[in-house]
């Protein structure tokens, strides 16, 4: 298993990249994919917003948003790659602020739903909504710390 993590990770004080690294791995465990390779973007706000309207349609930032390598015309060639998953760290401060939880919490909450994401679990129905909750708390236990 292996989680490649690119972004403004000198920017965050006490960010420790390196732990963040080990916990994307957890997730990928936890998840029931020990072989799974994926790459984690930590961007700013203005490049998660680009992202957001150029594939969602919506203006302003969000939070995360993933890329799925399991379908579309070349799935069968991504090797053990899931795909992609870009988190808004400004984002991810303000929320953590509003869930009482630190930045590292957050981060680790966002990379789950996101890994959950590449893995074909949706929340646009409220029964894919419970299910896919129901997962990321499975998966969040499955993590030390």
């Amino acid at each position: 298993m292996s989680a490649l993590i690119t972004g403004p990770s000198a920017g965050l004080p006490g960010f420790d990249c390196d732990g963040f690294q080990r916990r994307a791995d957890a997730v990928l465990a936890a998840a029931g994919e020990p072989d799974a390779e994926l790459s984690v973007a930590l961007v700013d706000d203005s490049e998660i917003a680009v992202l957001n309207a150029e594939y969602r349609g919506k203006s302003g930032p969000t939070d995360v948003l993933s890329f799925s390598l399991l379908e579309g015309d070349h799935a069968e060639r991504r090797g053990q790659m899931l795909g992609d998953v870009v988190i808004a760290v400004a984002v991810a401060e303000r929320q953590a602020a509003e869930l009482g939880h630190d930045l590292d919490e957050e981060l680790l909450r966002l990379l789950i739903h996101g890994v959950l994401h590449l893995l074909g679990f949706d929340h646009e129905q409220d029964e894919e909504a419970r299910v896919m909750e129901a997962r990321e708390r499975e998966v969040r236990a499955g993590i030390p710390g």
